[in-house]
C-alpha cells in the first residue's frame, strides 16, 4: 500500500490531468497555438478552415471545404420543431441558459454526409444549430421574423444577416471571423474540463456541450466579456476610470477582464484584439467605451506597478468592444463565445474518447469523526 501523500489542490492549479494535441497555452511567454500553429497565423484564415484544423489536425481539401460549408449552412436553418422549442423559451431568459437548455433537446441527424464519423458530424450539427438559436432568440426578442441562411454565403456573413436582418460589410464579417478564431480553443479551461468530466461518464456529445456551456456562463470564465463592457458603460468616460480602479482595489472588488489565470504576460489574443477594436470602434459611443476600457487597463497597470507587479487585459476585456461595434447586445456576448468555443469542446470530446477514463477525484473529509455524535432519538 502506497504511503505517498495525494496531491491536494482545490482548483487543480498546476495539476496535469491529461494529454492533448489540440492547443498549447504557454502562459510564461504569452503564446497560444492551435495544432502547433501560432494563433497570430490563424487570424485571416477562413473561419471554417480553422474549424476543420481544430477538429482533425489538418487543413481541409477542396472537397472537404465545399461539403463543410454546405453542411453548416444547411443546419444553420432551424426546423419548425426547433423553432417551436425556442418559442416556448422566455424572451427574457439569458441566451446562455437558453443554449444550455435547448442543446440537449435537439434531434441529432441520422446517417453521415461528411464521412468524418458520427460524433464529429453530430458535434458540427450542434455547432451550426447554436449559431441559429442565438440569431433566432435575438429576433424573437425583438418580435421580428426568424431568418434562414443563404447557400453560398460565408458562415459569419449568414450569421450576422440572420441576427440583424441585414448583411454585414466585408470588414465586419472579417472582424467577427478573427474574434471567433481567437477564442475557439484554449486547452483544459474550465468549460472544456467540465465537458471532459461529463464525457468521462460516456454521456453523449450534446450533454457534454451543454455542461461546457453552463461552466462558460460564469463571470470568472466566459461571462467576463459581458461584465467588462458593462463596467465601461457604468464608468461612463475615460476620465472616471482611475477613480473607479482605485475604489475597486481598495475594496478588493475584482475588475472583470483584467489579468488571466494562465498568462504571466500579455494575453496573445488580446494583443490581436485590441488594435482590431480600435479599428472597428468608429462611432462616438463605441469610441468612448473603448477609451474607457483602455483607461481602466492603464490605471490598473499603474496601481500594480507600485507593488512591482504587472497586469494586462485578457481577451474578454476588448472583445466586448468589438462585439458592441458589430451591434451585438451585451447579454449575447457570452453566447457568441459559446458559438466559437463549441468547436474546441467537440475536438476535446473526440480526442478524449480515444483513451477515456471516468474522472473521479477524491475529497478530503473534514467533518466529525464516526462516533463523536450521538444518534438522534427516533
Amino acid at each position: 500500500m502506497s504511503t505517498e501523500q495525494p496531491i491536494y489542490s482545490k482548483d487543480l492549479a498546476g495539476v496535469i490531468i491529461g494529454d492533448t494535441t489540440i492547443s498549447d497555452v504557454n502562459g510564461e511567454i504569452g503564446l497560444l497555438s492551435y495544432r502547433g500553429i501560432d494563433i497570430n497565423d490563424m487570424v485571416g484564415v477562413p473561419f471554417l478552415h480553422v474549424v476543420w484544423m481544430i477538429l482533425f489536425g489538418d487543413w481541409p481539401d477542396k472537397q472537404e471545404k465545399s461539403k463543410l460549408k454546405a453542411f453548416m449552412c444547411k443546419h444553420s436553418r432551424l426546423t419548425h420543431s426547433e423553432i417551436d422549442l425556442l418559442q416556448h423559451v422566455s424572451r427574457d431568459l439569458h441566451p446562455m441558459l437558453m443554449l444550455q437548455g435547448l442543446v440537449p433537446l435537439l434531434t441529432l441527424p441520422e446517417g453521415e454526409t461528411l464521412e468524418i464519423g458520427p460524433d464529429a458530424e453530430q458535434g458540427l450539427f450542434l455547432a451550426a444549430k447554436i449559431s441559429a438559436l442565438i440569431a433566432a432568440h435575438h429576433r424573437l426578442g425583438q418580435s421580428k421574423v426568424i431568418l434562414a441562411p443563404v447557400p453560398g454565403k460565408l458562415f459569419h456573413e449568414n450569421f450576422l444577416t440572420m441576427f440583424h436582418g441585414s448583411a454585414p460589410n466585408p470588414e465586419q464579417r472579417s472582424m467577427l471571423d478573427a474574434a471567433q478564431i481567437l477564442q475557439m480553443e484554449h486547452s483544459f479551461n474550465c468549460g472544456t474540463f467540465a465537458g471532459r468530466v461529463c464525457a468521462s461518464s460516456l454521456a453523449p456529445i450534446q450533454s457534454c456541450i451543454s455542461a461546457s456551456i453552463g461552466a462558460l456562463f460564469g463571470k470568472l470564465h466566459g461571462g467576463a466579456d459581458q461584465a467588462a463592457l458593462e463596467m465601461a458603460m457604468e464608468i461612463g468616460s475615460p476620465e472616471k476610470a482611475e477613480a473607479y480602479v482605485t475604489d475597486c482595489l481598495a475594496n478588493k472588488v475584482k475588475i472583470m477582464g483584467m489579468g488571466h489565470r494562465e498568462y504571466r504576460t500579455v494575453d496573445p489574443r488580446a494583443r490581436v484584439l485590441k488594435p482590431m477594436a480600435v479599428e472597428l470602434c468608429q462611432d462616438d459611443e463605441s469610441k468612448n467605451l473603448l477609451a474607457t476600457l483602455v483607461a481602466v487597463e492603464e490605471a490598473c497597470q499603474r496601481e500594480f506597478a507600485k507593488k512591482d507587479k504587472e497586469i494586462w487585459a485578457n481577451v474578454e476585456f476588448y472583445k466586448g468592444a468589438v462585439f458592441h461595434s458589430l451591434g451585438i447586445p451585451t447579454h449575447y456576448f457570452t453566447a457568441m463565445f459559446a458559438m466559437s468555443r463549441v468547436y474546441g469542446y467537440i475536438a476535446h470530446f473526440l480526442e478524449f474518447q480515444r483513451d477515456s477514463r471516468l474522472i473521479r477525484p477524491r475529497a478530503q473529509y473534514t467533518g466529525p469523526a464516526v462516533g463523536t455524535r450521538s444518534q438522534s432519538a427516533a
